[in-house]
């Protein structure tokens, strides 16, 4: 089938690496529609319509009109202009498609969301974490995947991290800190101290924070009771992760990747956190223990391929 994933940005890259992941492991064709970019993360873009001329407006036309499904990303629909293009003019036969990532439209209004849909009879939908299922219990959660076998996400030996035990580097890369319990991270640095160190990677490219990841041997995602890209990323770098993983979400883990065990090491609060480093600082090797459990588990377990097979049988079972 031809999949054209349309957003007005692209959410942390992960409808990019769907469209790869897809043509790489599925039969499925995808390609990705975006209007702005956002941050200085560098995402890399497919038809990113700011920069199309009329070659790239011609193709963009061909595929609206050959698409099977049209998969809306976040807060774009079929009123959202695309060029040239309003999506509302081609829905004749296709299957429609619309995929929350935690905007916080979305977050914060869902009912308006859940209205507009069951309005328009849609049925289609996905979640990119289990927490968002609260807001949207018709959906379905599409875990987001990372290339793992990219050399950016392969793990780099602990012994070439430094020594821990003079200086133990925690990563945090915030996009935004009021939401990823920073002022959290901070306050146990400032009573832990050396050889706690601290590497906050904010707002910039993300070749940079991934190479800044791959050097650390720990990495705090936040303790909102789900986790980020930023976790799925030193998972797979072979990094100790740290999140607040809320019971729920780790049933939902559990359920669609039938695995018994997961890799995140657990703070839900700021006492949880600080104990946590403590003990990571006093057993280092718990920490590079916890990094290989989690690489092992980003091959066997949460792998592109077996991601991109679970939205690709979604989109089998939905046009059928």
């Amino acid at each position: 089938m031809n999949i054209l994933m349309l957003a007005i940005n692209d959410p942390a890259g992960t409808a990019i690496r769907f469209a790869r992941a897809l043509g790489r492991h599925t039969p499925h064709s995808c390609r990705v529609v975006t209007l702005e970019t956002r941050y200085t993360h560098g995402w890399e873009t497919d038809l990113h319509v700011p920069n199309l001329d009329a070659a790239g407006m011609d193709e963009l036309g061909m595929l609206f009109e050959h698409a099977d499904i049209l998969h809306f990303h976040m807060t774009a629909d079929e009123d959202t202009t695309f060029g040239p293009y309003l999506p509302r003019d081609f829905l004749a036969g296709k299957t429609i498609v619309h995929h929350h990532h935690g905007h916080p439209d979305f977050r914060g209004t869902p009912q308006k969301y859940r209205q507009k849909y069951a309005e328009r009879d849609r049925r289609n939908l996905l979640v990119s974490t289990p927490d968002l299922l609260h807001f949207l219990p018709e959906a379905r959660f599409q875990p987001n995947l990372v290339p793992q076998s990219d050399p950016a996400y392969l793990p780099l030996p602990f012994a070439e991290r430094g020594d821990p035990r003079k200086l133990f580097r925690v990563g945090h890369s915030p996009t935004r800190k009021e939401l990823k319990n920073t002022g959290d991270l901070l306050a146990a640095n400032e009573r832990i101290g050396p050889p706690l160190d601290l590497d906050i990677m904010d707002d910039i490219p993300h070749a940079q924070c991934l190479a800044r990841k791959r050097r650390c041997h720990a990495v705090f995602d936040h303790m909102q009771g789900y986790y980020g890209m930023a976790s799925l990323e030193s998972l797979s770098q072979g990094v100790a992760t740290i999140a607040g993983l809320a019971d729920h979400t780790m049933d939902t883990i559990r359920e669609t990747f039938g695995c018994d065990t997961i890799p995140w090491l657990l703070a839900r609060n700021a006492e949880e956190l600080e104990a946590l480093l403590r003990e990571l600082l006093h057993e280092p090797e718990r920490a590079a223990a916890a990094g290989m459990t989690a690489r092992q588990f980003m091959e066997d377990v949460w792998s592109e391929r077996a991601v991109a097979q679970i939205l690709g049988r979604f989109y089998d079972a939905i046009a059928a």
